[in-house]
């Protein structure tokens, strides 16, 4: 089995896609980004090396026609961030990393850097600079107790989620950051 690299999208419908951003940019500009970047990084990402899938939001979205219709989805359904993320992650047998769809900066050889840690580790975790993260990586069974307690979009996001994997071997992949507002769109030209 090929390992598979899951990206978490929700329908670039505005005021339901980066409402943080859209507070910033307006609703429509925001969803218009997303749309536009969620497309960029799936053609960017997909590689033989690996099974690349979509998780979508809400589940009525599982058909819309805005993604690449060859590839396979799944869709996220209910619960908080965590829930929905445990779910998708455990959807996989073998080795899984899964993303979201706001990362500008990620490459195929951070995903690839990625599988080659799970050789050696439970889970690989990707920093985001506001505290969460871009990333999270499965090898195989999650701990239970993963993504319990956590404060999403929170400076904590990360080092609560590290203390839920409880006592798991756990590795990292590079920093990156995603776009919630209009502050991290400017810092992209940085």
């Amino acid at each position: 089995m090929r390992p598979r690299l899951v990206i978490m999208l929700k329908e670039p419908v505005a005021g339901r896609v980066k409402t943080r951003l859209g507070q910033d940019i307006g609703m429509t500009a925001a969803a218009w980004w997303f749309r536009h970047q969620s497309a960029a990084l799936i053609r960017r990402l997909q590689d033989p090396r690996w099974e690349t899938w979509l998780a979508v939001a809400p589940d009525t979205a599982l058909h819309s026609r805005c993604w690449p219709a060859h590839l396979p989805r799944i869709a996220q359904g209910r619960g908080d961030l965590g829930e929905r993320m445990a779910r998708v992650l455990d959807s996989s047998k073998g080795p899984v990393v899964l993303i979201g769809a706001d990362i500008p900066g990620v490459q195929k050889q951070q995903i690839s850097d990625v599988f080659r840690k799970l050789g050696r580790h439970d889970l690989v975790f990707g920093p985001a600079k506001d505290g969460g993260f871009w990333l999270v990586a499965a090898h195989r069974t999650l701990p239970k107790s993963l993504f319990k307690n956590v404060r999403w979009s929170s400076p904590t996001t990360l080092s609560e989620t590290i203390q839920s994997a409880s006592s798991t071997s756990i590795d990292f992949a590079a920093q990156l950051s995603d776009v919630d507002t209009v502050q991290d769109l400017r810092s992209l030209g940085n």
